[in-house]
């Protein structure tokens, strides 16, 4: 079964809210996003599936907000929970791995999406779409399992993460500026430790001016 059927397949057998990651008041992701963005700007929920996170977006005025997930069947779960507020979301169906360009961003918002990618090569795809999209200055905002997390999910192996080997994953133009630990109870009462990192989008080197001071 590939990435696309897998996920329809969880959506399709149960309920949005009996799924283990399952939020009732997405908190942490939204005060992250909130803690980085003052103004409203444009944000991507990337993985946002039915997430309730949306909701709290399109409320708040964003200027622009996209919500990307490999299953149609939770992003039509979304929009049917939204109503008439949904066409205000850009929907996009599609495996991160395989988008080749989005639209730029200010905020990068992933919760439990990097941790899936278990191939380098798939996580390498994903730093490089992720620095062509978000604006530099811009935040990555990543919630993976934390090294004491669990080793699986759905049925699948997870990579779990601390700051220093999520920062090496996706390269020194990424600055860690704010990293946290966070304890998800899911809907059957199991306890899941979390790491989130949000980290800063630099340029290049090569898009740095060089001052009077440094080439004299």
């Amino acid at each position: 079964m590939d990435r696309h059927e897998h996920w329809n397949s969880i959506y399709r057998t149960k309920s949005v809210a009996d799924v283990s990651w399952f939020e009732s008041d997405p908190q942490v992701s939204w005060e992250l996003i909130s803690s980085v963005s003052s103004t409203p700007g444009r944000v991507i929920d990337v993985g946002g599936g039915a997430s309730r996170l949306v909701d709290r977006l399109v409320a708040s005025g964003f200027e622009s907000v996209t919500v990307l997930d490999i299953s149609e069947i939770a992003l039509e779960r979304a929009k049917a929970r939204l109503g008439k507020a949904a066409s205000h979301v850009h929907w996009i169906v599609g495996d991160i791995c395989q988008i080749a360009q989005l639209s730029p961003c200010d905020v990068w918002h992933d919760r439990a999406v990097f941790h899936f990618l278990t191939e380098q090569e798939d996580r390498r795809k994903y730093a490089a779409l992720v620095t062509r999209t978000l604006r530099i200055g811009g935040h990555l905002i990543i919630g993976t399992f934390a090294v004491d997390g669990p080793a699986k999910c759905s049925s699948l192996e997870v990579c779990r993460y601390h700051a220093a080997s999520l920062a090496r994953e996706l390269g020194p133009r990424f600055k860690l500026v704010r990293e946290l630990t966070h304890q998800h109870i899911t809907p059957t009462g199991k306890p899941q430790q979390f790491f989130f990192g949000v980290f800063e989008l630099l340029p290049q080197m090569d898009d740095v001016p060089v001052t009077s001071e440094q080439s004299s």
